[in-house]
């Protein structure tokens, strides 16, 4: 049995048994701090300076939710249906978050962040090569992502305007000359680019998402449970089956 002790830089009670984050006494925070604020001391270990907090914020702001076929958010309608508890329905939710949903701005970022070489046509070609998509570019519904521009609007007037925003948009020029179609920067693909700026380790990416999705997705689930009709299940309309024909013993 492992008995090492934990080591954190993050939070503990200090010897009167006050409540202390990241140095600072939470008591104090509560008096003196937003939530914004807090989310950014507690994650990167400082307070942030006005222009951060606000561009932080557009950020959390721009993933609230995203209509109720969202999969998180759809999932956990249907988990509330049931009659389990709020956590429990939040809770389904949150854990279909990864890698094709809500995971694209996390990708992008390790990208960002751990590429070498950040050359936009060399990347794109890379990219192209193993036939994969780059996250963070494309939509179902947008051309242009509004969300986007509002996001990029922000980062232009406090600051965050650079390098990783710069490179990102060099990235969309060049999958619209190589595909010949308009694959914008989605909002994913702008959190990523602006919690980079921001200093954001890209583990982070998912975290960012689910600290604001939870958001919308309490909404969703207090809706299903005060207004929703018990055991919501998909129609057999909207299922193909595809296997064998009825077989006899």
């Amino acid at each position: 049995m492992n008995n090492e002790k934990f080591e954190t830089k993050i939070s503990k009670h200090d010897e009167n048994g006050e409540p202390i984050i990241r140095g600072y006494n939470l008591i104090e925070l509560i008096n003196k701090v937003n939530f914004t604020q807090s989310i950014f001391l507690t994650l990167k270990g400082e307070l942030p300076s006005e222009n951060e907090e606000k561009l932080l914020n557009a950020i959390l702001v721009s993933s609230l939710d995203h209509g109720v076929e969202a999969p998180s958010t759809t999932i956990a309608r249907l988990t509330a249906s049931n009659g389990v508890s709020s956590s429990t329905a939040i809770a389904a939710g949150i854990s279909s978050i990864g890698d094709a949903h809500g995971g694209a701005g996390e990708a992008l970022a390790k990208l960002l962040q751990e590429t070498p070489e950040k050359n936009a046509s060399k990347i794109v070609v890379e990219f192209k090569e193993k036939k994969k998509r780059i996250p963070g570019f494309g939509h179902k519904i947008y051309e242009v992502d509004p969300r986007t521009q509002s996001l990029l609007k922000i980062a232009q007037d406090t600051g965050f305007y650079g390098k990783f925003v710069n490179l990102c948009l060099e990235i969309e020029r060049e999958l619209e000359k190589v595909s010949e179609k308009k694959l914008p920067l989605n909002i994913d693909g702008a959190i990523a680019a602006l919690m980079s700026e921001l200093g954001f380790d890209w583990r982070l990416g998912k975290s960012l998402f689910i600290i604001s999705r939870v958001v919308g997705i309490s909404a969703h689930v207090q809706e299903e449970q005060t207004t929703g009709k018990p055991v919501r299940r998909v129609s057999e309309k909207d299922v193909d089956y595809t296997g064998p024909t009825k077989r006899n013993l």
